[in-house]
């Protein structure tokens, strides 16, 4: 008797499995089946940024994660209207010079021995968000230790952390001791090798890119030149010499990837420009050769000029101010040069150099340097968008992603207003609204 209540147990158990099972797969396929989510929405203008013009009484309708229409006729039924009000609608803005994992104290050197991956990959959990409110939807973040802006843009894209789009470097590449080394240490403390980005000569360089690569990477950077906020003596001075240049970009590139290089010096400059890096992040000191140079190849500028006004000197060790101080300013009447020259120029901040969530500040910045608020805004729109080379986003238009956001007044008559984003939707979905 006992065994065959036991037998009707199972039966009855193995049963049921099968019906939450079933119950399951059905429920699957019903949300598969529903029609994503549509929203509609209204604002008093929407700023075409091909063509330049305002739009009066824009409506954009989202389907999903794509913009499905601009201005539409009628709207279909059951779509959620968000009326934002007096505001200019735009596309997602996007910074290509990021580093969320980090932040610019009085102790950031010494975080390399201090701190470990998961520390960086938290911090930046925490920019991210700041990042994307202020209204940039995507990043390219350039150099993070222990791919933690790999593991960043992992976390975002499965929803378990608010941020941007992150196209990741993970490590930074560059020579021993050089501006993408850590230094300042004794020997044998925080050394690194081509896994961490640290590579001399072909052999090591095509190790290091490959690494990169395997773990991630979605975009190379390199550095070119000496820096400001690492303890060698130059700002400036070539690091990686010609061949070693060329075979970083020759093996991004058979891979599909761009690379960015760190530059500030004319000779670094010109040997990356020349090597066919897609952009010179920095170029602190350009001659007429170099902006020529970079006319005929296409070369894309990211400036990275509002730290220039704003950089905390008092929080800088000795050596690393004394050279911020003398490179700055001529970076800034460069970036001028360069402006006036038509070189490509697209966004990018250095964020952590000043606090994250103040990226929008680089548009004044620009402006003041010499751009058209237009112009400001392609380079961190249709020009951003040309030098990932992507064309899913970076205008308002059927068919492109969803990334959306909205500022008080006209951006054309002040450019400042950029620094008051009050609506941002990415993918589709809303994370701020007035």
């Amino acid at each position: 008797m006992l065994s065959r209540i036991r037998s009707r147990v199972r039966y009855i158990l193995l049963h049921a499995v099968d019906v939450v099972l079933l119950v399951g797969l059905l429920f699957v396929g019903w949300a598969a089946a529903q029609p994503p989510e549509r929203i509609a929405l209204r604002a008093a203008r929407m700023l075409d940024v091909a063509t330049g013009r305002l739009l009066p009484d824009a409506v954009v309708l989202v389907e999903g994660n794509r913009i499905a229409a601009v201005n539409p006729p009628a709207l279909p039924s059951g779509v959620t209207t968000v009326v934002l009000g007096d505001v200019t609608l735009l596309p997602g803005l996007m910074d290509m010079h990021t580093h969320l994992t980090f932040d610019l104290d009085r102790e950031f050197h010494l975080r390399p021995v201090r701190e470990t991956a998961a520390d960086q990959a938290l911090r930046g959990a925490r920019n991210a968000q700041l990042t994307l409110l202020a209204g940039f939807t995507t990043v390219r973040n350039l150099g993070a230790g222990g791919f933690s802006d790999i593991a960043l843009a992992r976390a975002i894209e499965n929803g378990l952390v608010m941020g941007p789009r992150i196209i990741g470097a993970g490590h930074s590449i560059g020579i021993t001791g050089g501006h993408c080394d850590t230094t300042g240490y004794a020997p044998g403390i925080a050394e690194e090798g081509p896994e961490q980005g640290i590579a001399d000569g072909p052999e090591q360089i095509l190790r290091a890119v490959r690494y990169q690569i395997k773990h991630g990477a979605r975009v190379i950077k390199t550095c070119a030149t000496a820096g400001v906020l690492s303890f060698e003596e130059s700002v400036g001075a070539q690091q990686y010499s010609d061949l070693e240049l060329r075979t970083v970009v020759e093996e991004a590139h058979r891979h599909g990837l761009k690379v960015a290089a760190h530059a500030h010096g004319p000779e670094g400059i010109l040997a990356a420009v020349r090597a066919g890096v897609d952009s010179i992040e920095h170029g602190s000191l350009l001659t007429d050769e170099i902006l020529a140079e970079m006319k005929q190849r296409g070369t894309y500028l990211v400036p990275t000029t509002h730290l220039a006004d704003v950089i905390r000197l008092e929080v800088l060790p000795p050596p690393i101010r004394r050279k911020a101080e003398w490179i700055l300013p001529r970076a800034k009447e460069n970036l001028r040069r360069a402006i006036r020259a038509g070189v490509k120029i697209a966004f990018g901040t250095d964020a952590a150099v000043f606090p994250h969530g103040e990226n929008a500040k680089e548009f004044a910045a620009l402006v003041e340097r010499g751009m058209t608020p237009l112009e400001a805004l392609r380079a961190a729109t249709l020009y951003a968008a040309d030098l990932l080379g992507v064309d899913d986003r970076g205008v308002i238009a059927p068919g492109k992603l969803a990334d959306l956001v909205a500022v008080p007044g006209n951006p054309l008559d002040d450019i400042r207003v950029m620094e008051r984003v009050a609506f941002v939707m990415k993918d589709g979905k809303i994370y701020k609204q007035p």
